[in-house]
């Protein structure tokens, strides 16, 4: 297994729109389990394949942040099951060190592929909810800073780039 680099905001590449999964092959596989790693190591609950610089349809999950509770979705699709809406702080594994509250559906349905490539669906409610339609954002070249306001984007953006440049004179 391998760490992934973990692309940062505001890296172009996170725009890009992800392209189904055509096979689930060994090479796939390996690709899932170097993102749960990467996931794990950056102290994630999720990780889009999208951050990864690898555009398929491609999600790991572990709310638990230990192991217990991975979750690997493929071609996922989200159904909202009613007009609750559920305000939450949200952090992002491609925006390090700042969390803004994001409104989000609190109740979906999950339809998607298994690691063993068997379609499978699941209700779920707030934060199981949450990072289910945020990882799913990510797919869709969408980050969670696209919801708050120009000013805060604009604010976050500046701050990460001084940052990564800093981080390249280093």
């Amino acid at each position: 297994m391998a760490l992934l680099n973990i692309l940062e905001f505001p890296d172009p590449r996170l725009r890009t729109r992800a392209a189904a999964v055509k096979n689930i092959d060994d090479s796939l596989l390996a690709l899932i389990d170097d993102m749960f790693e990467t996931m794990y190591a950056a102290a994630g609950i999720g990780l889009a394949a999208t951050q990864i610089n690898v555009h398929l349809r491609l999600v790991v999950m572990d709310l638990s942040g230990e192991g217990t509770e991975s979750l690997v979705l493929i071609n996922p699709e989200v159904d909202i099951l009613d007009d609750e809406r559920e305000r939450s702080d949200e952090g992002c594994l491609s925006v390090p060190g700042y969390y803004e509250t994001v409104e989000r559906a609190n109740h979906i349905r999950l339809r998607a592929l298994g690691r063993d490539g068997k379609p499978f669906e699941l209700e779920a409610k707030d934060l199981l909810a949450v990072c289910i339609q945020h990882e799913l954002d990510h797919l869709e070249g969408k980050l969670f800073v696209d919801y708050i306001s120009p000013l805060k984007r604009t604010r976050i953006r500046s701050k990460l780039e001084k940052k990564h440049r800093l981080d390249h004179q280093a």
